[in-house]
Formats: C-alpha cells, structure tokens, sequence
C-alpha cells in the first residue's frame, strides 16, 4: 500500500453528506482509496458522484460503491 490512506466511510451515507454540502453552496470533490494500491485518489469532476474509479497509480479500477469513499469540501470561492 502507498500513499495515505483516508477513513471511508459507506457510499450512500457519504453521497447524502455530500448532497447537504452541495445545496448549502459549497465544493465537494469525492475522494477514495485503490483497493488495489491504496493510494489516494480525488475526482477531477466537483460536486459529482462516480461508482467506479480509475487509479491514476496503479490504473486498476475500484468499486467505490463497495469500498466507501470520502470527500473533500471546498468553502468560500
């Protein structure tokens, strides 16, 4: 494993968190760990949701989905 691992936490839980942060105005880029090399991995899309992830890595894909996921928030700006 490389890279810093971040806690994940469920997709659906996260997604909702994420939906609130969004409509009180703020930037949200999703972020999840490769299950495959643990690194850590941020969506270039903001306030979008994916299922699955690409690493930039390792190139292998993760189910997010299945694997949890986090977020970064952005304020101001």
């Amino acid at each position: 494993m490389t890279g810093h691992v971040m806690k994940l936490h469920p997709f659906d839980v996260v997604c909702k968190n994420m939906e609130s942060k969004i409509a009180q105005g703020f930037t949200v880029y999703q972020q999840w760990n490769c299950e495959h090399c643990g690194a850590k991995q941020t969506m270039p899309d903001a306030n979008h949701v994916y299922t699955i992830g690409e690493c930039e890595e390792c190139g292998k894909r993760t189910d997010i989905r299945k694997n949890g996921m986090n977020f970064m928030l952005i304020m101001g700006g």
